[in-house]
């Protein structure tokens, strides 16, 4: 039997097993078993070549459009950028990952049009690996619907859970060490629904037969699975809508209320007409929001404060991480810097390396020559 048949038999049981106490051994038995010969599968796949999709990562951030073919995103990647991915009114236009430049906020926002998703990617069909792999490496998932097919979130969802993208969730709060004997160790800081053998059968499967297993969350199988493997992707996401030009507004409702039966808030999702060019300021400024960037305006020695070209950092940076971005032996030279702005108590505050910065502080810094 082939793996993917031993796959498909594991997912068949793992179905049809009712989940109940006396039960939850065998089927944490079963998912980290079919954890693993999904690892074993992509490895196969990965070794045996083929055309991949190797998309060089530039700018401040990469975004990831994902949706099924010919829900527009090739449209909207050109209006959105400088790019010109191909459009047409059929599927499987896009057969390569088409990168654009979004220029927002001084940041330069690197815009990945991938192949549309079909279902079955997670498996390779239609290239869905090789599409899966380029999302993986995307700091912000994008997903693109149709105004008329909403429905296809869910299938979109599951194929990038196939895939081991974990969207809108942090990892789990599991530390494993192993040891040289003294069988598996359990222990937790909060109660536990899942029993310690439990625990113990899913780390069996993934070859552990000694360690210290420290765990400071509730976890549920599936994400017990996960921080054993640990090798999942953990990334934010969000919902943009196209094509509402379209649809006539009586039927803007029955929309929402697609969003709502998904746990997607209505206002929270950008509705958009790539072809029209309507909305797109309200997506820059989401997917601005999303990616948890800020701007720090650089004062220059000589040349005063830039405004025009700002340092692009991750929200929470520090004096320390600034220094990092802007390269060179700028934290080996570092003496103190002076900042203004929310972040500071006063203008030109004198801070060191450990100070977090705020969106549109103005940073000097003072190095030793």
């Amino acid at each position: 039997m082939g793996l993917e048949e031993e796959i498909e038999d594991l997912r068949e049981e793992i179905a049809e097993t009712p989940y109940n106490k006396s039960t939850e051994e065998h089927v944490g038995r079963l998912k980290a078993k079919l954890a693993e010969k999904k690892e074993k599968l992509e490895n196969q796949s990965s070794a045996g070549g083929g055309q991949g999709y190797a998309v060089e990562k530039t700018g401040d951030a990469t975004v990831a459009f994902v949706g099924f073919p010919s829900v527009g995103k090739s449209t909207l990647l050109n209006a959105l950028t400088a790019a010109e991915s191909e459009v047409g009114e059929y599927e499987f236009t896009t057969l390569d990952v088409n990168p654009g430049m979004l220029q927002y906020n001084g940041a330069n926002i690197q815009v990945l049009d991938v192949p549309g998703l079909i279902e079955g990617a997670a498996s390779g069909r239609g290239g869905g690996q090789e599409v899966l792999s380029v999302v993986r490496a995307a700091d912000l998932v994008v997903f693109v619907l149709s105004v008329f097919e909403i429905d296809q979130y869910d299938r979109l969802k599951e194929e990038l859970y196939k895939n081991k993208i974990r969207l809108d969730q942090e990892p789990p709060s599991i530390h494993i060490s192993k040891k040289g004997k003294g069988g598996i160790r359990v222990t937790s800081s909060v109660d536990q629904d899942l029993s310690e053998n439990v625990i113990k059968e899913v780390l069996r499967e993934q070859g552990y037969v000694n360690a210290d297993v420290t765990l400071r969350e509730q976890i549920d199988i599936d994400r017990l699975v996960d921080g054993v493997m640990d090798n999942r992707e953990y990334l934010p996401s969000m919902v943009t809508v196209n094509k509402v030009d379209l649809i006539e507004p009586d039927y803007a409702e029955k929309v929402r209320d697609e969003l709502r039966d998904r746990d997607i808030d209505p206002d929270e999702a950008v509705f958009i007409s790539a072809e029209k060019e309507k909305g797109l300021e309200s997506l820059k400024e989401r997917i601005w929001s999303e990616l948890g960037m800020m701007r720090i305006y650089m004062d220059k020695p000589g040349r005063g404060v830039d405004y025009e070209e700002p340092l692009v950092v991750p929200q929470g940076s520090t004096i320390e991480d600034a220094c990092e971005r802007l390269g060179g032996d700028l934290k080996q030279r570092f003496r103190f810097a002076r900042v203004s702005g929310s972040s500071a108590k006063h203008d030109e505050q004198q801070v060191g390396m450990d100070h977090e910065l705020a969106d549109e502080d103005v940073l000097r810094l003072i190095v030793r020559k």
